[in-house]
């Protein structure tokens, strides 16, 4: 589900079983990650995959990139593989107003 930085972060705050997903690249998250997030890069291709198999499906993912694009794309395939709730940031880590560590 894409959501609005605004609904991205109310829902996460009211969330208690939520993580935070970064599907960006290592070099891109050196820059700077929302606090408390993980980071899996999607472009690991099936190493991308076998990571996403062994989180925890129960839990609620509020996923990110640079744009909004990959983690569009990273939310179809955690679907796939059993995470019935994903949460795609529309617009990404631009257009985030939010702390970033």
């Amino acid at each position: 589900m894409n959501l609005t930085q605004e609904d991205w972060v109310s829902q996460l705050k009211a969330d208690d079983n939520s993580v935070i997903l970064d599907v960006r690249t290592e070099a891109e998250c050196d820059e700077g990650m929302i606090a408390n997030a993980i980071n899996i890069d999607i472009y690991e291709g099936q190493g991308f995959v076998s990571k996403i198999e062994d989180l925890d499906k129960t839990k609620n993912y509020y996923v990110y990139c640079r744009s909004g694009a990959r983690s569009a794309k990273a939310c179809e395939v955690m679907n796939s593989l059993g995470i019935e709730n994903t949460y795609n940031l529309l617009g990404g880590i631009l257009e985030w107003d939010g702390e970033v560590v």
